[in-house]
């Protein structure tokens, strides 16, 4: 006996030529699904197991190609890689209606044909359809009927890495992917993101700055104070732990009950222009996590701004080094992206950087070199590397060319050219334990004080320089492979 199954009356697929009209279409089709799921939900829990399974569909945008004409080979973006039928699931366009509406509104453009709307055939998991109004499905057990009996529920076969990491293989029907992360892999990461971070994902803005420490974050809320207290600043409010969102400069933040892995903080501008601070801790572990699912929010570029310790003799404590390689020994990569492939520098980050670095220290030219190295950075996966054997790392990091040694930078540039994010570093010195100059809590103190505020400025003054570039530069072809997706 078939069992019966019971689904929204689903609008069918029709062709859009206005990518508003198109993501307004997508938007429709969401909200139907996740509603009719979280109606069901509900009058399960109250009323029992219901007569069917339960089962609505993520909308998908669809579109098909015949022709091998050329299109503006200057983008980076916006174009397919080969005639054919391309699609990707959606899921909350509410988060992402400007960038699907700048992505569509590109693939129209560029081959004057219609994108499809319509229903995909992957079903939506009731824990993220629920999870929108603040509903939380019980543990397994909790309900007097088996939840995978009734509801589709997430699928961690079918949530994966295969279209970034360039491992994808289409289907019989030889549909390829339009977009690099399925909607049940972006699903997955707002909720691991509301997780670690504690502030939702809405929250987030288009340009990232990791840390791994938590005196940046006091600056970063000192600098915020004063943003809102300059009308002419542009930015509108500032976010801390626990989404507790201020407008007014001198408002009070409660502590957090609570403090989460990875905290994020956002200091926010219309249309996401804004900047967002993560402490990611310590290790290259925590540096991919946050990547991981930050990713799925296409940011316009991340950076780091942490501490590591330098390698040269001739470096003091509190100098820069802005990476322009790095040596990946981190390890937590290896498999999704492996250490031959090259992590080129951007120049756009690059540039954005030193710049700002010149305008932070009123140095600039062939002065610069006295207080900022550009070289190789190394990232390993011990901290107390320097207590082994010497003749191993050492050796390693001279044949290297390595200047700086940290646990994360390498993760993060190498997780933003896996996931086509725009990358940059830019690290601080604030221990030589090659040369007896080791992090001890009395140097630690007066370092911070003198250098915390210089640094973070330096990476929000960057951010602010690429937030005034166009995106068309921003995203650097070299993120791009011969097979790519066209959305961003």
């Amino acid at each position: 006996m078939t069992e019966s199954v019971m689904t929204p009356d689903a609008l069918p697929a029709e062709g859009f030529t206005d990518a508003t009209a198109a993501v307004d279409r997508l938007q429709q089709l969401y909200d139907q699904a996740a509603t009719y799921l979280r109606e069901q939900f509900l009058t399960a829990m109250s009323e029992g197991r219901p007569a069917g399974r339960i089962r609505a569909f993520y909308p998908e945008v669809r579109i098909t190609t015949t022709s091998f004409a050329q299109i503006d080979s200057r983008l980076s973006f916006g174009h397919v890689a080969h005639p054919g039928t391309h699609a990707a699931t959606i899921t909350r366009p509410d988060l992402f209606r400007h960038y699907l509406i700048q992505q569509i509104g590109a693939l129209i453009h560029n081959y004057g044909v219609p994108v499809q709307i319509g229903p995909s055939d992957t079903p939506m998991p009731v824990h993220f359809a629920v999870a929108n109004a603040g509903i939380t499905v019980p543990h397994e057990g909790a309900a007097d009927f088996t939840l995978r009996d009734v509801f589709d529920v997430p699928d961690l076969n079918t949530t994966n890495d295969d279209i970034a990491n360039g491992t994808f293989v289409p289907g019989p029907d030889g549909v390829n992917p339009l977009a690099p992360f399925t909607a049940q892999r972006v699903d997955y990461s707002l909720a691991r993101l509301s997780h670690y971070t504690a502030t939702d994902a809405e929250h987030f803005q288009n340009h990232v700055l990791f840390t791994n420490y938590q005196f940046y974050v006091s600056e970063f809320e000192a600098y915020a104070r004063r943003m809102l207290a300059d009308p002419e600043s542009g930015y509108t409010s500032f976010v801390s732990t626990g989404n507790v969102e201020i407008t007014d400069a001198e408002a009070e933040i409660p502590p957090s009950p609570k403090m989460p892995q990875m905290p994020a903080y956002h200091l926010k501008r219309p249309g996401g222009a804004g900047i967002t601070l993560v402490n990611i801790g310590v290790g290259p572990s925590n540096a991919k996590t946050a990547t991981d699912h930050i990713a799925v929010l296409r940011p316009h570029a991340w950076i780091m701004v942490g501490h590591c310790a330098g390698l040269r003799n001739s470096q003091r404590l509190g100098d820069f080094v802005l990476a322009h390689a790095y040596l990946r020994e981190d390890k937590v990569l290896d498999d999704d992206l492996p250490v031959w492939v090259p992590i080129p520098a951007l120049a756009e980050i690059q540039v954005a950087l030193e710049e700002a670095v010149e305008v932070e220290t009123e140095m600039e030219g062939y002065d610069l070199k006295r207080i900022m190295r550009t070289g190789t950075v190394a990232s390993l996966d011990n901290r107390n590397w320097e207590l082994r054997d010497q003749r191993g790392p050492v050796q390693r990091l001279s044949q290297s060319r390595a200047v700086a040694l940290d646990m994360e930078s390498a993760t993060i540039a190498a997780n933003g050219f896996r996931f086509r994010v725009p990358y940059g570093t830019l690290l601080c010195i604030s221990d030589k334990p090659l040369h007896g100059e080791l992090k001890l809590p009395g140097m630690a103190t007066d370092f911070y004080k003198t250098q915390v505020s210089r640094h973070l400025m330096i990476g929000i003054r960057a951010m602010e320089s690429l937030r005034d570039m166009p995106l068309e530069r921003l995203h650097s072809r070299k993120l791009r492979s011969f097979d790519e997706t066209a959305f961003l």
